[in-house]
């Protein structure tokens, strides 16, 4: 299977089976129906369509039908007011570029994406993915607004390790999106996926968060170092990158960033940046025009397995065990050691190697952090202040 963000086809082998028995708009429904006593079961209902019906029993069922489908739309129509209330949030975007063709010729390219206006330090930003605009000047970005108008950004920045663009608009009279939390969002909730699918702006779609914390995806040449995404089966394509994911609260909790696709249309499987992270690097860009990546400093065992930690008597196989620590680095303050197996980390479990590596990339410099290491046998909690990467390695 493989992965697309905007318009680029990105190589990705895909490990786990396809999701299936996606709800659908006609499954949310029935599911409604039941739900509120509109609909009985396939056992209760009496369905004849071998007579006829008159003209005063098709009144009727008409007059029926009208009522039962009121009383439906009562509970449906909360999808109508998260998508009133959000689309004047949403962009679309243009970004051209130069580029060489075949031949040695010369041709402008353009790349189309989403995004979405948010509120940051009493001025307005549009977030995005870099992807959409990484290889274009301010001014060949071009910002659709929901109403019509275009803007080319004042200023831009970008951060390649998470794909996750900041641009600043000079507009009067514009809607922010609503920001949430995205730590509170749970697998099996509904979301509404915003964006311009192949350039038709202002489309929405709908499903539920599939799962969160999704890393190893390899995406496009220049990958993403960091990731943390969370999955949702809402249709995503290509030219919904940059776009929100939105809870039925009406809140910003991601932006859409890519598709896992056989095909290069939607079948299920998008992954969406969770908008902690998102803010999180935005407020860095914002401030200091760079992000500062957090180090803890130490040296992981990619292999660690099974066998391994049955050796060290860690009774179940998880953590990132520690081959390495360097010297003065935040970790040998903290007496951490080789052997050490990091267990939480910012009071989240860890799952592997590349699971500790993400959350001390996407930690804010110079926190004090809890962790929990196994150790001669048993489990210990420490704190470990992370330092500021780029005082001990050179970028």
């Amino acid at each position: 299977m493989q992965i697309f963000t905007a318009d680029f086809l990105l190589k990705f082998t895909w490990r786990s089976k396809r999701a299936k028995g996606r709800v659908g708009a006609l499954g949310l429904a029935c599911l409604v129906l039941l739900a509120s006593g509109l609909m009985t079961s396939p056992t209760q209902a009496q369905f004849s369509f071998s007579s006829k019906l008159s003209d005063s029993e098709r009144e009727r069922e008409f007059a029926a039908l009208a009522r039962d489908v009121t009383a439906l739309e009562k509970q449906l129509g909360i999808l109508k007011r998260v998508v009133k209330l959000v689309r004047p949030s949403v962009v679309h975007i243009e970004a051209s570029r130069a580029e060489r063709l075949t031949y040695g010729r010369r041709g402008q390219v353009e790349e189309a994406g989403s995004g979405v206006i948010v509120k940051m330090r009493a001025k307005h930003y549009v977030l995005t993915n870099r992807h959409v605009i990484r290889r274009s000047t301010n001014e060949q970005i071009r910002i659709k607004l929901a109403d019509g108008r275009v803007l080319n950004p004042e200023r831009v920045w970008s951060d390649r390790g998470t794909d996750i663009a900041v641009m600043e608009i000079d507009a009067s009279d514009v809607t922010p999106a609503r920001l949430g939390n995205s730590d509170k969002a749970q697998i099996g909730d509904f979301v509404i996926a915003f964006g311009s699918p192949f350039g038709l702006s202002q489309s929405v779609t709908y499903g539920i968060l599939s799962a969160k914390g999704r890393r190893e995806l390899e995406l496009g040449d220049e990958g993403v170092r960091f990731q943390d995404f969370m999955q949702t089966d809402a249709a995503i394509n290509p030219g919904n990158s940059g776009g929100p994911l939105v809870n039925l609260r009406g809140q910003l909790i991601g932006i859409n960033t890519a598709i896992a696709s056989n095909s290069g249309g939607n079948e299920g499987i998008g992954f969406t940046i969770p908008l902690n992270m998102v803010k999180g690097v935005a407020r860095q860009l914002i401030q200091q025009g760079k992000v500062v990546r957090a180090f803890l400093g130490v040296n992981l065992d990619a292999s660690f397995g099974p066998a391994d930690a049955a050796k060290l008597g860690l009774p179940n196989p998880r953590g990132a065990r520690i081959s390495g620590v360097t010297a003065e680095s935040p970790a040998a303050v903290a007496d951490l050691r080789v052997n050490d197996v990091v267990l939480q980390f910012r009071g989240i479990r860890i799952d592997d190697d590349s699971h500790l590596v993400n959350l001390v990339g996407l930690t804010e410099v110079n926190k004090l952090v809890p962790i929990i290491i196994f150790r001669d046998g048993r489990t210990m909690q420490m704190n470990v202040k992370v330092g500021d990467r780029s005082a001990f390695l050179a970028e």
